[in-house]
């Protein structure tokens, strides 16, 4: 039997990734190619799915996201067998979501269906560190077999751990691409906060985040940052000879009912300098 062959993919919806992103994607990734590919917020992981590297270094502050990515990398079928079990229904969902499961694959489980039946795919805690999100009614199939085996495959190149990104500074090195997505500590062009993990990502956070941007060039790497389009953004990242690229693209969040406008993000990389 020939074995099909699916385009590796995100396997989580993700409030912040960066699909929208992809068709610009080809516009800053080296022109003689790159080494090592190293993510320190991955997220959905659809820059790293859509780039499918060699070897690939894969962080995020949230242990629960970098569990299920490890669970998927090392045992795809017992995801898939325990996923099978479960229905895409309110009460189902309520009772899955107060559930502490102590098995890894049905927590990776867990994670994954609440991810792909909730309100919007949002991952949000409340004050005790509890995944709170409402039910979502989403009609959707939540468990696509081909693409968690299509994900699992593309895994198999990379590393994954929980972290701060500064801790990805060890695993850089010359000619590797660093893509750099992180928790919007302003939204578009306004000054509001925004809560990720029931942690801030805040302005000093920003600020040791270009810190960490000039190491990744100290040790000649290529790095590609999007971030909010805002003037203290503009004022902590900018690099000398390394361009801002102002995108607009249209709001994802709120879901098809929602009034959507446009938002204009960043992009900061040293790619086009450094070719």
């Amino acid at each position: 039997m020939i074995e099909s062959f699916t385009k590796p993919k995100p396997f989580l919806r993700w409030a912040g990734g960066k699909t929208w992103f992809l068709k610009e994607l080809s516009k800053y990734i080296p022109e003689n190619g790159f080494n090592n590919y190293i993510e320190p917020f991955v997220g959905g992981g659809s820059v790293f799915f859509h780039l499918n590297p060699n070897t690939a270094f894969l962080s995020d502050l949230n242990s629960e996201l970098t569990d299920t990515y490890n669970v998927l990398k090392e045992d795809v079928e017992s995801l898939i067998l325990e996923l099978m079990k479960y229905k895409n229904d309110m009460d189902f969902y309520y009772r899955i979501r107060q559930e502490k499961p102590k098995n890894s694959i049905k927590q990776a489980a867990k994670f994954i269906y609440l991810n792909q039946t909730s309100f919007n795919g949002i991952y949000r805690e409340n004050l005790k560190g509890e995944y709170n999100v409402p039910f979502g009614y989403r009609k959707k199939d939540f468990l696509q077999p081909e693409i968690l085996r299509a994900a699992n495959k593309a895994l198999q190149s990379a590393i994954i751990t929980s972290r701060d990104f500064q801790e990805s500074i060890d695993n850089i090195g010359e000619g590797d691409l660093v893509f750099i997505d992180p928790p919007y500590t302003v939204t578009h062009n306004n000054n509001g906060f925004i809560k990720y993990n029931a942690k801030l990502f805040d302005l000093d956070a920003q600020h040791r985040l270009s810190d960490f941007i000039d190491e990744v060039r100290n040790r000649g790497a290529y790095y590609i940052l999007t971030n909010a389009a805002h003037s203290e953004i503009r004022n902590i990242f900018q690099k000398e000879n390394d361009p801002i690229i102002e995108i607009s693209r249209a709001s994802l969040i709120g879901g098809k009912k929602a009034k959507r406008g446009l938002y204009e993000e960043y992009i900061i990389t040293n790619v086009l300098q450094m070719d």
